[in-house]
């Protein structure tokens, strides 16, 4: 099926490097189980709905269907889509009742975080939640440490409004300092809800 965004470009979907041997092993019960960083944290949500912890859902991306190919009667195979719009944040939902919204980012770079993954529509997004006293944040994942922080939404705006043009992203040190190390396990594989009291209960940003 052939995908375009709004300008018409078409879409080609990256390719998701394999899980190598040892990434997530600071946990051996969460290695090696072939998923994506983006479906560990749906998994995770999953664990969160079903505990009655919390409700969070990766967003949905609206397509506009423009071809539609019908093979059988009672089949129809979509041939061609747009994007309608540029898409805001990965996931977003209800915790201990305040609205929460995130993005999910990863990077192979051991000491800094590219700011090229991000869009200014996305930091408007989260500007406006923000504004409304939502809990706005980034989980970024540095692949070859294995680690995952939480980075509170309003720091990494102001990061991003004001980097120079030399600085293309942020250094893995400043992310350690205001970010929140996010623990790796079984059940639930990404534990970022734990990450969100401990840095709510600091009331940092």
């Amino acid at each position: 099926m052939a995908i375009r965004y709004p300008n018409g470009k078409k879409f080609e979907k990256k390719r998701i490097p394999e899980r190598k041997k040892n990434d997530y092993n600071k946990d051996s019960r969460f290695s090696n189980r072939g998923m994506s960083f983006e479906e560990d944290i749906q998994a995770s949500g999953e664990y969160y709905l079903t505990h009655g912890l919390a409700v969070i859902h990766k967003k949905p991306t609206p397509l506009q269907i423009v071809n539609v190919h019908y093979p059988q009667r009672s089949a129809a195979v979509v041939t061609e889509a747009y994007f309608q719009k540029p898409s805001t944040t990965d996931f977003n939902g209800v915790y201990k009742g305040r609205y929460i919204d995130f993005e999910a980012k990863e990077t192979r770079n051991k000491t800094s975080f590219p700011l090229k993954n991000f869009h200014a529509h996305q930091i408007d997004h989260m500007k406006a939640v923000l504004k409304q006293q939502g809990v706005s944040f980034v989980l970024l994942h540095f692949r070859l440490h294995e680690e995952i922080y939480l980075v509170p939404g309003a720091f990494f705006v102001e990061w991003y409004e004001n980097k120079e043009e030399s600085r293309k992203s942020i250094p893995k040190k400043d992310i350690e300092y205001h970010g929140f190390l996010v623990k790796t396990g079984y059940s639930p594989r990404i534990d970022y809800l734990s990450a969100v009291d401990t840095w709510l209960a600091r009331e940092t940003y």
